[in-house]
């Protein structure tokens, strides 16, 4: 029940996107395993230009590493592409459809980073500026990708980093360790893969949005990833909504509210990165 609760929270975040701005410029495929296409669904500011070298911002979406589709986070691309970044929302194999394991989505998270990395140039991407960011499990493949040593496609060039420059996570699954939210998911890899299990100095800076009642992530969990991160010399800011529970930040079609906390939390994240470089201060207004 927990896991379809996960898949369920991600589904009604894209379900009714029904914008044509909101959908990518284009699709490209970054791996292939067997006769599985992975694409990045990628999405560029209006002024791109070839041979540009713009910061980028690959999403993972959630969905307990079982289902979901990278639509999630295509409002959230968007936006960064209006920004000045080239923004990506990323495929990757699924438990449920393609009779994978958990251990194989965070194999994927690394190939499509060493991707745009090694094909950077073409791609218009400044190879030193890649942020990836992604929600609940997709959360936990960009943080592993960052903290874990290991767990390659056995064909990809290795001398090419699979590491983000920058992290941008809403309440990623970070404990995958004994007790901890995708133990069984990882099994013996559990501690080797767990994002909380793995921090070391020089981790790229990360934002975190996690709500203060996620049933899914405890906050507990939340504030001691912050608290190692910041001990081993990393940046961590943790950012917490009150009342707030899991997959509280996602983009909502229709949603009366004015879809707040997802504007809340694209505000955050555009000033983190501001705060790196990636994208320049909006001019201020009077209003």
């Amino acid at each position: 029940m927990l896991k379809l609760a996960l898949i369920m929270m991600a589904f009604t975040a894209w379900a009714e996107i029904q914008d044509k701005t909101m959908l990518p410029d284009k699709s490209i495929v970054y791996k292939t395993v067997g006769d599985v296409n992975l694409s990045l669904k990628v999405f560029l500011p209006k002024d791109f230009k070839a041979g540009e070298k713009r910061p980028c911002a690959v999403f993972f979406h959630g969905g307990a590493w079982d289902g979901g589709t990278p639509n999630q986070f295509f409002p959230h691309c968007r936006h960064l592409a209006e920004r000045g970044m080239v923004a990506m929302s990323a495929e990757y194999r699924l438990r449920k459809v393609h009779k994978t394991s958990a251990m194989e989505c965070v194999i994927d998270a690394k190939s499509a980073i060493r991707y745009i990395r090694k094909h950077a140039a073409e791609l218009g991407i400044a190879p030193e500026k890649i942020a990836a960011g992604g929600g609940s499990a997709g959360g936990q493949m960009a943080a592993a990708a960052a903290t874990s040593k290991g767990f390659d496609e056995k064909d990809e060039d290795l001398k090419i980093s699979s590491q983000p420059n920058a992290l941008v996570l809403f309440n990623p699954v970070f404990d995958n360790g004994p007790g901890g939210y995708g133990d069984g998911a990882f099994g013996k890899h559990s501690i080797e893969i767990s994002p909380l299990h793995n921090i070391v100095p020089g981790i790229a800076p990360a934002i975190l949005f996690f709500g203060s009642k996620d049933t899914f992530v405890p906050v507990a969990t939340a504030e001691k990833f912050r608290d190692e991160m910041k001990k081993a010399g990393n940046r961590c800011d943790l950012m917490m909504y009150e009342g707030k529970g899991h997959g509280f930040f996602n983009y909502r079609p229709g949603d009366k509210g004015g879809n707040i906390f997802y504007h809340k939390t694209v505000q955050e994240m555009d000033k983190f990165l501001e705060s790196l470089g990636y994208i320049a201060p909006e001019p201020k207004t009077k209003d």
